[in-house]
């Protein structure tokens, strides 16, 4: 599979977006997917995440209650919904997949073995 990421952008703090990935091949439904992030300097974190079937989600605490991960099994697409942007919020943000087992979610980068380029969410304050 191959993933493309996009939707990032420049946003007021309190403003909103909504990242895409679009992942190529017919397999789409045998991988769980995620999302990282990583601000200049720092190291990649673990967002969220979701099953193969879209049932179990996972989120790092500081985006629980903000961010709300989806997937579309039929045109093979994960979003992240991102509400309430914060300025700590600014980073590259990556899709990730990995074929996995029904209803396992990854949360650690070496979970993932395949990873889209970024796209880069800027929040201003």
């Amino acid at each position: 599979v191959q993933l493309q990421a996009s939707g990032g952008g420049l946003v007021q703090a309190g403003g909103s977006l909504r990242l895409s990935c679009a992942a190529s091949g017919r397999t789409f439904i045998s991988y769980f997917m995620g999302w990282s992030r990583q601000a200049p300097g720092e190291e990649r974190e673990f967002v969220a995440g979701i099953s193969r079937s879209g049932r179990s989600t996972l989120y790092t605490d500081p985006v629980k209650g903000r961010f709300t991960i989806s997937r579309n099994n039929a045109n093979n697409t994960v979003w992240l919904q991102m509400d309430n942007l914060k300025p700590e919020d600014t980073a590259d943000y990556y899709c990730a997949a990995s074929a996995g087992s029904q209803g396992f979610v990854g949360t650690t980068r070496r979970e993932y073995n395949v990873w889209g380029q970024g796209t880069l969410v800027t929040v201003s304050s």
